[in-house]
């Protein structure tokens, strides 16, 4: 047997409302929280989407503004607009419709504001992705620039809207991509070293729900059995990692994405088989446990790379954009990501160039 964790398990007040249509709750939630003007984040295409306009409509009076310049990697000139947008219109609340981006910069507008003012903003998120980032605090900005991902704990959303219906027109590849994000998630955190005993519960739940249906979301876009899962595979993952620190192949990945100004779901797919086997002989029994969620007790690296195989998701960073320079850049940055220090076996720089070089 492994050794005991020492953990601290920490409770959230957060609200997660889960099911179809559960979209149509976001103004009561919004009026329950105590909002009364919201900025509604998102991305021209949600914005224009069926849903959005909808979503607007329903919030009426409550919605003082549409942001719709969402953009991946966050830049924080898009930060800046969308918190002096903010200021402007005198809001109290923010609601995320989309993406991880949406949600990080719901996240990071209300940490920027609470600073300014001292005054919380109610953030209710509605995801429309897999990442997970609607139920944690942290968010990550990427200077275009520098290509330097930096990041910073913000206020978590108050409230999560997770409503299956949203994902059904989600496309295919960024519903793989983010799917393998959702599975990192629950691996990282069901063997971090700061894991709680319900943090691992939830953690290895999320394994089993991705790996029984990840595939048929690829197989059947509108399989809303198969979305319901996934969605709920991201609930628990994220849940988890409240209490519990992910691992390498978050960290590399935020790194990797910035630099190469690939998708962080993409990034995470393409390190995720290389940082498990890096790490399952540092912890062997919580390997074991993870394979055994996954299907496959004796090999979780090879489970991890044969569905990232049958979602078609290419397993070379070189296929994915990334040049040869970035992985020297990712690998000298490493040492400063917070995640690579959570990581059960340490990350050295040369450790790092090796797990992005195998990956490439």
């Amino acid at each position: 047997m492994s050794s005991p964790v020492r953990s601290v398990h920490r409770g959230s007040a957060q609200r997660v409302v889960f099911g179809p249509q559960t979209v149509d709750d976001v103004p009561a939630l919004v009026r329950e929280l105590g909002a009364r003007r919201v900025l509604v984040v998102t991305t021209a295409g949600r914005a224009a989407s069926d849903a959005g306009q909808r979503l607007v409509e329903r919030l009426g009076r409550a919605s003082a503004g549409v942001f719709d310049r969402t953009q991946r990697g966050l830049p924080p000139a898009v930060v800046q607009a969308c918190a002096t947008e903010a200021r402007s219109l005198g809001i109290d609340g923010v609601v995320s419709f989309g993406g991880g981006a949406c949600a990080d910069l719901g996240k990071a507008v209300g940490w920027f504001m609470e600073r300014e003012s001292g005054a919380a903003l109610t953030h209710v998120s509605v995801p429309t992705t897999y990442s997970g980032a609607s139920f944690t605090p942290r968010f990550a900005m990427t200077d275009p620039g520098t290509r330097r991902t930096t990041g910073a704990d913000g206020p978590a959303p108050s409230a999560v809207v997770c409503d299956p219906v949203l994902t059904l027109d989600t496309p295919v590849a960024l519903s793989a991509e983010t799917g393998m994000t959702a599975l990192a998630h629950g691996i990282e955190c069901a063997w971090s070293t700061s894991r709680s005993p319900e943090a691992e519960v939830l953690a290895l739940a999320c394994v089993r729900d991705v790996a029984s249906s990840l595939a048929a979301v690829v197989d059947d876009p509108y399989d809303i059995d198969a979305r319901s899962r996934m969605l709920r595979a991201s609930v628990l993952g994220g849940r988890a990692m409240l209490n519990a620190t992910p691992g390498a192949a978050h960290g590399l990945a935020l790194l990797l994405a910035g630099r190469a100004g690939i998708g962080h779901g993409l990034a995470v797919a393409a390190l995720l088989s290389h940082v498990v086997r890096f790490t399952a002989e540092e912890v062997p029994d919580e390997a074991v446990r993870i394979g055994d969620a996954l299907g496959d007790p004796d090999d979780p690296a090879g489970a991890v790379d044969r569905l990232r195989e049958r979602l078609a998701i290419p397993g070379s960073l070189a296929d994915c954009g990334v040049k040869l320079d970035d992985i020297d850049a990712v690998a000298r940055m490493s040492q400063g990501q917070p995640d690579l220090n959570a990581n059960p076996r340490p990350v050295t720089e040369d450790d790092a160039r090796a797990i992005v070089s195998g990956a490439f």
